[in-house]
């Protein structure tokens, strides 16, 4: 797996998250059988942040590629739990514990705030699922459509995402017309990495405004290369294109979420532009139904482009000009 295909996490060290309130007052955040329902924790003022890197293994274990040496599999990173966390206000916000393992001993212990965790503030600990974690990491690494999105069929017509169904027959771009295996709906709070992204009507020649989960990626074909991306196809995450004008993240209330998934992974056509399907592998494969068959690796993934490449705040721009009739 490269480098660009890795599964990266935002977390902060257990150490830096302790009981400000409670049984275990001053204690670090620990494993879910240590965690006391009511205790209140507080993200240090000063507290890094960190990036792991992730690889999943043919095992299904999620391992750190940080630190590792060059052919070896790295530590392994288990998933404990999935916490509910309340602010002062009584907004709720939920994070995953995860478990850095050496052999059976636990090394050191993240908190992942799938939501936003003020420093300094004081969250109460209202709900320990022991189970949800995994399936949480697993919604990080899916690409979904929100509804309303209109999707290509191979008739022509453009049916808003909720209304497919498997067995209908979607436009492709390097498949013709594919019969879609399966839908997934879910829905989650529109905050952290869960918050949908809009690409305005026209910033990519979508025909409509088009929402899309943060890690989905769009397909542009560059008839001037622009970026100096070496290619003419490219798969760019729309997170990397916000630039607070033309494609923007949208926070607060609740997204309805849908995943597409056909026999191998495609690119469709989302308002008119490329999208990528839903694509099975082993970080996404908790959020999808068991016995689902992983995708082989598609050529697809040779398309994406790295955040370096597309940060400026004139990529939109450029790419737009770039894949202009």
């Amino acid at each position: 797996m490269d480098d660009n295909h890795l599964q990266r996490l935002r977390v902060f060290d257990a150490g830096d998250v302790r009981a400000a309130q409670g049984v275990a007052r001053g204690e670090a955040l620990s494993f879910a059988d240590e965690l006391v329902p009511g205790d209140a924790y507080r993200l240090a003022p000063e507290a890094p942040s960190r990036c792991l890197s992730l690889s999943a293994g043919p095992d299904g274990a999620f391992r750190i590629k940080d630190g590792a040496a060059d052919g070896q599999p790295g530590r392994v990173l288990h998933v404990d739990s999935c916490l509910t966390l309340m602010a002062q206000g009584g907004a709720t916000e939920e994070a995953i514990v995860l478990v850095e393992v050496e052999g059976a001993v636990a090394v050191a212990v993240y908190l992942l705030p799938l939501g936003h965790l003020e420093r300094g503030e004081d969250y109460r600990l209202v709900g320990i699922d022991r189970h949800a974690g995994t399936a949480r990491l697993a919604q990080l690494a899916c690409v979904s459509f929100t509804r309303g999105t209109h999707i290509a069929l191979a008739s022509g017509a453009q049916v808003p995402v909720e209304e497919l169904a498997p067995g209908d027959r979607i436009i492709t771009r390097d498949s013709g017309a594919q019969p879609l295996r399966w839908i997934g709906r879910t829905t989650l709070r529109a905050t952290g990495r869960f918050a949908p992204v809009l690409i305005r009507e026209g910033a990519l020649h979508n025909a409509r405004d088009l929402w899309l989960s943060p890690d989905h990626r769009v397909f542009v074909w560059q008839r001037d290369d622009r970026l100096g991306a070496g290619r003419a196809e490219l798969l760019v995450k729309v997170r990397h294109l916000v630039n607070g004008d033309s494609v923007m993240r949208r926070e607060g209330g609740f997204v309805e979420y849908f995943q597409l998934v056909f026999d191998e992974h495609q690119i469709v056509y989302a308002e008119g532009i490329g999208a990528e399907s839903q694509l099975i592998d082993q970080r996404s494969a908790g959020a999808l139904p068991g016995g689902m068959a992983h995708h082989a690796t598609p050529r697809h993934l040779g398309y994406e482009v790295s955040q370096a490449l597309v940060s400026g705040p004139e990529t939109v721009a450029l790419l737009r000009r770039a894949s202009a009739l």
